[in-house]
């Protein structure tokens, strides 16, 4: 029932703010993870788990007690959970299920249980055009992406156990042979150990990508919570180094540390310069050195391109893969014209969308390959 539980803890959410309650976005994707763990059938299950989650203060207790018989047990009277048959359950688009279904006892006859998913519709709709709303739900969906890059041989090397490795381990070799009465009979040996690729992740947050920029950061904040070797860096008019501010696990403590440390937000666009202070300040020094660079911009670009043209090249050079994602590229009338993406264009490896969640999920995809 993952897409269902991703819903329901969304609705039910919205439910206890409207009722006054504090919920964070971390709070409900931890709600989620309970309501896969729990039996879904158990009401008392879903109103302990719920309650210890989402409940931060003994003052909205009874509010919560409200809100949850109504909008999980379907009453509409003040009572305490507990278990009722529903034979049919019907979530109407546009309008809050009760979500009795999945929480009412299994009826001794067939039940008929029609539910709406509107996340299909919500990985394909344009983040242009999404509300608060849709940004809190999808939210729990990019904290599943995994942006997990390819592995890579590391200059440190492990024990080959149970194989022949590369090199000798001569310390191994020479103390299993003191069990042998010093007759070295099994060698022991080294072999490359392997890590992954640092992955490092530019965005553009001038004012033609206002649109999309903050759904890229939510992206952005959940490849660092996700893993670790993540770098993150905001490009406008200036270079913003992201990667601490972004590394907090609640979504939306760190997009707010974001927009304060971002000065430049909804600003011009300065390709070039951005990338060359990139260049300068991090990546010739070694974070783009054998790493997977991701770029989100849509090419424009206020200074000249010649710019944009020499720091890509100079990031190619170094860059395991460059990927560039681009929203605007979904338009089916678009073309590569913009003057900083004409000139950066021959130094991709990859040029995708970012438009909507699953063009996300592909760019995680390519990532990982």
């Amino acid at each position: 029932m993952s897409d269902d539980a991703d819903r329901l803890a969304v609705m039910f959410a919205r439910r206890l703010r409207a009722e006054g309650l504090t919920v964070p976005t971390g709070s409900v994707a931890l709600f989620v993870e309970a309501l896969d763990a729990v039996d879904p059938l158990d009401g008392d299950n879903v109103y302990w788990a719920a309650r210890l989650v989402l409940v931060k203060r003994p003052e909205d207790i009874d509010a919560f007690d409200r809100s949850f018989a109504s909008f999980w047990l379907g009453r509409t009277e003040d009572s305490a959970p507990g278990a009722e048959t529903v034979d049919e359950g019907v979530a109407v688009d546009g309008a809050e299920p009760t979500a009795a279904t999945l929480t009412a006892e299994r009826p001794s006859t067939d039940s008929a249980v029609v539910l709406y998913s509107p996340v299909e519709v919500l990985r394909r709709k344009d983040f242009g055009d999404y509300t608060a709303a849709d940004f809190v739900e999808a939210q729990m969906l990019m904290a599943r992406l995994r942006a997990t890059t390819s592995m890579r041989r590391s200059r440190r090397r492990r024990h080959a156990r149970g194989r022949r490795g590369r090199a000798p381990d001569i310390r191994a070799t020479v103390r299993d042979a003191l069990r042998t009465g010093g007759e070295p009979i099994r060698r022991a040996w080294y072999e490359p150990s392997l890590q992954p690729r640092k992955l490092v992740l530019l965005c553009d947050v001038s004012g033609s990508m206002d649109r999309y920029s903050h759904a890229l950061l939510r992206f952005m904040h959940a490849a660092i919570a996700g893993r670790r070797r993540v770098e993150a860096f905001a490009m406008g008019t200036r270079l913003t180094r992201l990667t601490r501010e972004l590394s907090s696990r609640d979504p939306d403590h760190a997009l707010e540390r974001a927009g304060v440390t971002v000065a430049d937000w909804s600003g011009g666009t300065r390709l070039g310069d951005g990338l060359r202070a990139y260049n300068d300040g991090w990546g010739m020094r070694g974070m783009s050195r054998g790493a997977v660079v991701v770029i989100l911009s849509d090419g424009w670009e206020r200074g000249e391109p010649t710019v944009v043209a020499e720091q890509m090249a100079r990031l190619s050079r170094v860059a395991y893969r460059v990927v560039w994602v681009n929203p605007l590229k979904a338009s089916p009338d678009y073309a590569p014209l913009a003057r900083g993406m004409a000139a950066a264009l021959p130094y991709v490896d990859e040029f995708v969308e970012g438009h909507n969640l699953n063009a996300l999920e592909e760019l995680a995809e390519i990532v990982s390959r």
